[in-house]
Formats: C-alpha cells, structure tokens, sequence
C-alpha cells in the first residue's frame, strides 16, 4: 500500500490573476499532464489550473466498488491531498464557489468522493465516468448540503469499471445534498471521454467562462 506525495502540475492562468481555479484528477494508469490537455476542448482557458499527481500514477489499488478497507491507506490519503490543493487554492483568495473539479475514471470517482464528503457551494464538479467509492456507500460520510452546486455525471452502458447501477446510486445522494446533477449514460460507448460528454460540460458546467 502507498500514500501520495504532494506533487501538483500547474497550468492556466497564474492564480494571482485568476478569479476561478480547478483541480484535475487523471484516472488510473494516467498522469496530470494527460488530465490537464483537457484544457485545449473545456471552457477552462481563464481558470487557474491544477493537476495532482498520483504514485504509481494510481489513486488507490483497488476498485473503486473494492470494500473500503482494501483501498486503505491509499484512498484517505488521496483525499488528504485533493484537500490540501483546495486549502492551497482558498489561501490564494479564490473561495469554493469560484472552485471546480473534473476527473476522469478513477480520478472522476475521487473527485465525487472529495467533494461530497466536503460538500459546500463549489463552482462545478465534472465526473466524467465515476461513482462514489465504497462497496457499499456509507451514507454518513454524505451529511452536508452542495446549495445547488452543478454536478456532470457520465458512463457507458455497459461500462467495464464504472456501471450504470453505482452512477445512479450516487446521483441519488447528490440531489439528496442539494446538489443540481446533469448525467448522460451513454449506450456501447468505451471507456473514454467522448465529444458528446465534452459539449454537455461546456453547456452545463462551464457555460462562458
């Protein structure tokens, strides 16, 4: 088992003449650069950008649908580090309704996992194929309100990580917490992020920014 050490890709505008910042989680296999080249097709040109970097380019070992204690130590301290970027961005003078969140795959799920055991105002959270963690999803660690934060949620139908099933269980929980979620499933489609999903971000999330 494995922790992660702090290291953070920036990209974007300089925080110091950025109004709104969002922190990138890559999925399995993947880097922060490959995350961050999303840049050049989401409206996020005007944000502050950044990119953790997970060891062993893994954010926990495990399935995300894995029993909780499988994805120990590697998954809390995912979490710790996804908090410590969002302190870091908050210190900078950009509050959490000016802050997004986008991650694909295992990085998607950790960002749904993050934010709504965090749940506040956020300025828009993109889960591009993910579902909240846990085998079975402890309904305690989701007890606060996201006061109408946008949320995207996608996944294929099937999905070889990610079902339909876990996708749907988690938007329940969201709405539950006043979060306002968007979803597409898309029918055959690989394990990707498609043009469709791209445009539905644009339009929902990140409209003129």
């Amino acid at each position: 088992m494995y922790t992660h050490s702090k290291q953070i890709i920036h990209s974007g505008k300089p925080v110091n003449e950025a109004k709104k910042a969002i922190v990138m989680l890559h999925g399995r296999g993947a880097s922060a650069e490959d995350i961050i080249s999303l840049k050049k097709v989401l409206n996020i040109d005007k944000m502050a950008i950044y990119a953790p970097q997970a060891t062993n380019h893994s954010w926990y070992p495990y399935s995300f649908m894995a029993p909780a204690a499988q994805n120990q130590p590697a998954l809390d301290s995912a979490l710790q580090l996804v908090n410590e970027v969002v302190k870091e961005i908050e210190a900078s003078g950009i509050t959490s309704e000016n802050i997004y969140f986008a991650g694909f795959s295992q990085g998607a799920c950790l960002t749904l996992e993050y934010t709504s055991r965090h749940a506040k105002r956020y300025g828009g959270i993109i889960a591009l194929t993910g579902g909240l963690v846990g085998q079975e999803l402890a309904e305690e660690n989701y007890s606060r309100d996201f006061a109408g934060t946008p949320v995207f949620i996608s996944t294929g139908d099937p999905d070889p990580h990610v079902p339909v099933s876990r996708v749907k269980e988690s938007i329940a929980i969201l709405e539950r917490m006043n979060a306002s979620v968007t979803y597409a499933i898309y029918p055959g489609r690989p394990h990707t992020i498609s043009g469709e999903e791209i445009k539905l971000v644009n339009n929902t999330i990140l409209p003129a920014l």
